[in-house]
């Protein structure tokens, strides 16, 4: 059998993380979306093995260093192991989604163009909009001319308060690019440094609301996005790497760097799928994750993130991504992330009457005091409870939880902070501690909840109507053996931390199978068919018909995958919707929409050792 090597790297808010996998040449060949009604079949999969694991600490002020550092790290875990024979690297991160968690991401100008009907600022976000009058009707023809004489200075008064990106919406632009185009065009000959995202390059569908949230969050989190690429770019030739780079997207899946630069707004998720990919190449064969319903905790330094499965496919989300209470046109799996994390800091109010006396997150300022930081954390807190819980010492707890880092350095920091508002340590540690398992019990119920208010769909199929409630929890992620037994006593439920916990998403992201999305909309009454992500627009007949559109549209995500370095794909059709209207003469005519993917999918399990 011969082997080729993955490389896996997961740069989240707390540690970056690497993985190097020794894999059956042959899975890099295996077709994605091969799905079966049993699931996504993880335990059918070739074999993955480890050959290496590393971590170090992410420094956000200097992100190639940290790329650097675990790379270095990783060779010296794998002495002898040559770095150009790696044949794929995958990267996930989490660098986006804290950024918007903590309310760090960059603020966002948003040039609006709607037309008659209701007010945009009812759907608006930020504190920088614009309004420009002017619109198209649903089909893309303009109803009245766009003005953009406002904008300019605008744009000027943005970057005055330091905006430095902007999002350029109009209502039905996946129809006719053109009002959008010139209000972009209108902002860069205002600001010619001013960095543009269009909606319409985003996605094909006409959610007004939605297009404006995907828009802005895509320009919200693009700045930190290419910094980090250009981090890891820049470190893996240094280490002589030279095989082609994939960046997770929210729906399970990976794209070529050339791709995510465009639309950073479908990787914001990144993470959270890494994680899912993770356990489900862990854990797909076990009974619990292939039968009935399990819930994955991911919990990190800085966030928790939280996913379902059912009889061993993930869920995904169909209303789209759901960030900071917007949903969004991106496809993703079902999931949440909550700023609640191992360095996550604990603010004390211990005023007469306080609700919470103790709260963990969402802030999160550096390591917990355990591993060299100044304040006190959840991790912090963890490990004074399990520290007083255990017989002898630092070395874990008889059966229960375990600690981590300088046990001594966490307690003195509880102390201090304790001290400070009457409180033993210990009184401090539990409340910490309860706060941080309910949020985590909160954010799990909710988002049960909001899955079972439709029907179920997974990776795998469309499930019938039923209920999903978990009856066993996967935990992962750095601080998973400190708060395993804890979880399950607040869940109420069976907790498993699979072997490699601490590096699931690195394991995820190395085995994950490309993938992309595309759209296409055909009118015949306007004789136009448009594929907004490539701004193309072509000519066709008033008898083009929905299995045409399904052919055309396949052939384009193909070429597309082809040209970012991606072959022999396999794309299918998604969504294949034809209406009757009446064109512009009065007579009938047809709208088509197609949307079309490659199922994601992994393209090996691992081999536990």
């Amino acid at each position: 059998m011969s082997e080729t090597y993955v490389l896996g790297i997961d740069a989240g808010g707390t540690h970056t993380d690497a993985v190097l996998l020794a894999c059956d040449a042959a899975a890099e060949e295996l077709a994605p979306g091969e799905i079966g009604a049993e699931g996504l079949g993880a335990e059918a999969l070739p074999p993955a093995r480890l050959v290496a694991s590393a971590k170090a600490r992410t420094r956000h002020d200097n992100l190639p260093a940290s790329v650097r550092e675990v790379l270095a790290a990783l060779a010296t875990a794998a002495p002898g192991c040559d770095f150009g024979a790696i044949s794929r690297v995958t990267l996930g991160a989490t660098l986006a989604v804290n950024a918007l968690v903590q309310d760090r991401a960059d603020p966002v100008g948003l040039a609006l163009s709607a037309g008659p009907g209701l007010d945009p600022h009812r759907f608006a976000m930020g504190a920088h909009v614009c309004v420009v009058p002017g619109g198209l009707d649903h089909r893309g023809v303009e109803v009245s001319p766009l003005r953009t004489a406002s904008l300019p200075a605008a744009v000027r008064e943005w970057e005055a308060a330091g905006v430095a990106a902007v999002a350029c919406v109009g209502k039905f632009s996946p129809r006719n690019a053109v009002h959008e185009l010139a209000m972009s065009e209108a902002v860069r000959s205002a600001v010619p440094q001013m960095s543009i995202t269009v909606g319409h390059r985003l996605s094909g569908r006409l959610n007004f609301p939605r297009r404006m949230a995907t828009a802005y969050f895509n320009a919200a989190v693009q700045r930190l996005h290419n910094e980090f690429l250009d981090a890891v770019e820049a470190a893996l030739a240094e280490a002589g790497i030279t095989a082609s780079v994939r960046l997770l997207k929210a729906d399970g899946g990976a794209v070529p760097l050339t791709l995510s630069r465009r639309e950073p707004v479908q990787s914001i998720l990144s993470g959270p799928a890494a994680s899912v990919m993770g356990v489900l190449a862990l854990c797909g064969g076990s009974k619990a994750m292939r039968q009935g319903c399990s819930l994955l905790l991911d919990m990190g330094g800085t966030t928790t993130d939280m996913a379902l499965f059912v009889d061993g496919s993930p869920v995904v989300d169909r209303d789209g991504m759901l960030l900071k209470g917007r949903r969004t046109l991106v496809r993703a799996l079902a999931s949440v992330s909550i700023g609640v994390g191992g360095d996550s800091l604990l603010a004390v109010d211990t005023a007469p009457g306080a609700a919470r006396p103790v709260h963990v997150g969402p802030l999160r300022e550096g390591p917990a005091m355990a591993f060299g930081g100044s304040r006190p954390t959840l991790l912090d807190a963890l490990n004074v409870l399990n520290f007083v819980a255990g017989s002898t010492g630092a070395q874990g707890i008889n059966g229960g939880d375990a600690v981590a880092g300088d046990v001594t350095a966490s307690t003195a920091g509880i102390a201090a902070l304790a001290a400070e508002h009457g409180l033993s340590p210990e009184s401090l540690a539990q409340m910490a501690a309860d706060d941080a398992l309910a949020q985590v019990a909160a954010a799990a119920s909710a988002l049960t909840d909001g899955i079972n208010a439709r029907p179920i769909y997974t990776l795998a199929a469309l499930k019938a109507v039923r209920e999903a409630r978990p009856q066993h929890v996967w935990l992962v992620g750095g601080p998973a053996a400190c708060v395993a037994r804890r979880m399950s006593k607040a869940l109420n439920m069976p907790v498993e931390t699979p072997p490699y916990a601490d590096v699931a998403n690195a394991v995820g992201a190395a085995l994950t199978l490309p993938t992309d999305a595309l759209e296409l909309y055909a009118d015949t009454g306007r004789c136009v068919l448009t594929i907004p992500a490539l701004e193309l627009t072509e000519r066709i007949g008033k008898g083009y018909s929905l299995s045409e559109a399904r052919q055309r549209a396949s052939a384009m995500l193909r070429d597309r995958l082809e040209a970012a370095g991606v072959s022999g794909a396999r794309v299918e059709v998604t969504e294949a919707d034809i209406f009757a209207t009446l064109d512009d003469a009065g007579f009938g005519s047809k709208d088509i929409r197609v949307v079309c993917q490659v199922v994601p999918g992994l393209s090996a399990s691992m081999k536990i050792m």
